[in-house]
């Protein structure tokens, strides 16, 4: 970020760019993926486990990726997917009635949480904004357990259902403490990105309803909690979701940043005013687009998504890429229309 904001002269940091819109609603700029940094440090285990650690120390995902998350279950690395799955045929549950009987709670007060702040007590001087990530959501985590199958299935049958709620309530007090203790001890987190898969390519796995139902209210006291922090909570949840935005909002959610498959445009047009959605430029080659088409792109960005009365985030999911023309006039001319605001 620092070559990127010397070469646009930002009046400020990233990161109080990022405040100053997540929470407050003042945007200075139009914010992308290049104003945060991610921070999954190792002394979270799922991290390890899942083979996504972001610290000082450099990590090698093939000789240090996998292994057991905070519950115990074993993940392994696979390289061809770049990320690590729960190791297939010997799941920890197989009915979660059986929960309370069968789970090892981790106890996160255990964590070397000081060595780790002293660790990484450099990390965090690129000025860009900290998001501090959670890899297991609330049906994730029922996945790790069951295997994907079973898991949907449980929540849907009635007789895991109140078993499922309850398992639930206590995961959102770990998930609490967690934040709790990452506040304390790394100060400069801004955002809590929880990852909570709800889709495959085509649809949602699930009913609004029924996530309504068995999801949003253990969402909501997490997301609440984060805001007592005065923190941003964002959401991510892969595949075609868009049926879900609805639930989101009321599970709290400050931000969501959908898959191209998603209709961003006309998610922001319905739900911009009740929740930060990411949306995607049209797209383009920045390598083969002359800069002054990539101008006008940015402007027609511009024009139609940098407005007060809804924000947004400039959503580069599933790889998308801006030229630096792109970015250097979409900064221009946001910083324009929002000093008007």
């Amino acid at each position: 970020f620092g070559r990127i904001s010397a070469l646009l002269k930002t009046p400020c940091s990233a990161a109080e760019a990022y405040r100053s819109a997540m929470p407050h609603k003042q945007p200075v700029w139009q914010l992308t993926e290049a104003d945060t940094m991610n921070f999954t440090p190792r002394v979270f285990p799922d991290n390890v486990a899942r083979a996504l650690v972001n610290e000082v120390r450099p990590f090698d995902n093939l000789t240090e990726g996998g292994g057991k998350d905070m519950f115990g279950v074993d993940w392994e690395y696979v390289p061809v997917a770049g990320g690590s799955m729960v190791r297939p045929g010997n799941p920890m549950l197989e009915d979660m009635n059986d929960w309370e009987e069968k789970l090892v709670w981790p106890n996160p007060d255990e964590w070397d949480w000081e060595a780790s702040s002293k660790e990484n007590k450099d990390y965090f001087k690129s000025g860009r904004a900290v998001k501090f990530w959670f890899q297991n959501g609330w049906f994730e985590r029922i996945i790790s357990f069951m295997e994907f199958e079973p898991a949907i299935m449980a929540l849907f049958d009635e007789d895991q259902q109140d078993a499922i709620h309850a398992f639930f309530d206590k995961l959102g007090d770990l998930y609490i403490r967690i934040i709790d203790l990452a506040v304390k001890h790394f100060p400069q987190i801004d955002c809590f990105y929880m990852h909570d898969d709800w889709g495959s390519q085509k649809e949602t796995f699930f009913s609004p309803a029924l996530v309504e139902e068995m999801i949003v209210p253990h969402m909501k006291k997490v997301t609440d909690h984060i805001h007592s922090l005065g923190r941003v909570a964002e959401l991510h949840s892969c595949g075609m979701v868009m049926k879900q935005v609805p639930n989101m909002i009321k599970a709290g959610w400050d931000t969501w940043s959908g898959q191209p498959m998603n209709d961003t445009d006309a998610l922001y047009r319905e739900y911009g005013d009740q929740i930060v959605i990411g949306v995607i430029p049209a797209p383009f080659d920045p390598d083969n687009t002359p800069a002054e088409e990539q101008q006008q792109l940015a402007r027609d960005y511009v024009s139609q998504y940098c407005r007060s009365d809804r924000l947004c985030a400039t959503n580069l999911n599933g790889g998308r890429v801006i030229g630096l023309a792109f970015r250097q006039e979409l900064y221009r001319l946001s910083r324009e229309a929002y000093a008007q605001k």
